[in-house]
């Protein structure tokens, strides 16, 4: 049995993903944000030193705050990039810094097709999506002689409550942009992200597109 620790963990993906490692016989930790807000460095800390080493964390905190660039002022900006980008810093050098003194271990950032291909009024959440995969490739190459892999997961656009108030002429656009013209769903990620952690233990570095979508 492992300890996987999933950040954002009252969200629906963070849900799913957290049936898929207890089914699969770990213990889980899924806070919420009242118990670890990514945003408060002193949240992070207090929070990781509150708790045992997990074997994995998945950075799943995020934020999307969609502006077009007029109209996104500095606070929105910071923001998200204060959730998405700084939070899994945070996280994962909490986390490493045990993880370290173990010799093992492996970080699994939550990034999005954004962070590759984003549209118009993401400017904010794309560059700090992106800003995960450097972060995590970076870290792939520090702390993989010690043993502890990082790799990134851009899930794909996901029937959540994050996507919820979408349009639905906005939803057939982007769903016409998927080859199987289909979107992912949260239990086929939860079931990825297990599979990734436990059968592809040489893995590392690596950035997972689980849709469809082509360019």
């Amino acid at each position: 049995m492992e300890r996987v620790l999933i950040s954002g963990g009252r969200g629906d993906l963070a849900q799913a993903i957290a049936r898929a490692f207890r089914d699969a016989g770990d213990e889980v930790l899924a806070p919420g944000r009242d118990e670890l807000d990514v945003a408060d460095p002193a949240s992070v800390a207090s929070y990781f030193a509150g708790i045992e080493t997990p074997d994995l964390l998945i950075s799943n905190a995020g934020l999307a705050d969609n502006e077009l660039l007029a109209r996104c002022n500095e606070a929105s900006w910071d923001r998200q990039l204060e959730v998405n980008l700084h939070g899994t810093f945070r996280c994962a050098k909490a986390a490493a810094r045990a993880m370290l003194r173990k010799r093992t271990g492996h970080l699994i950032f939550i990034s999005s097709h954004s962070a590759l291909h984003p549209p118009v009024g993401q400017a904010a959440y794309a560059a700090a999506k992106a800003g995960l995969i450097g972060l995590a490739k970076s870290l792939a190459k520090e702390l993989g002689p010690a043993g502890i892999r990082v790799n990134t997961v851009l899930p794909g656009f996901l029937e959540t409550r994050m996507t919820a108030g979408l349009p639905e002429s906005r939803r057939d656009e982007v769903r016409r942009e998927h080859a199987l013209g289909r979107f992912n769903d949260t239990e086929s990620v939860a079931a990825f992200l297990v599979h990734l952690h436990r059968q592809l233990p040489y893995t590392s570095g690596q950035v997972f597109q689980l849709d469809s979508r082509i360019g």
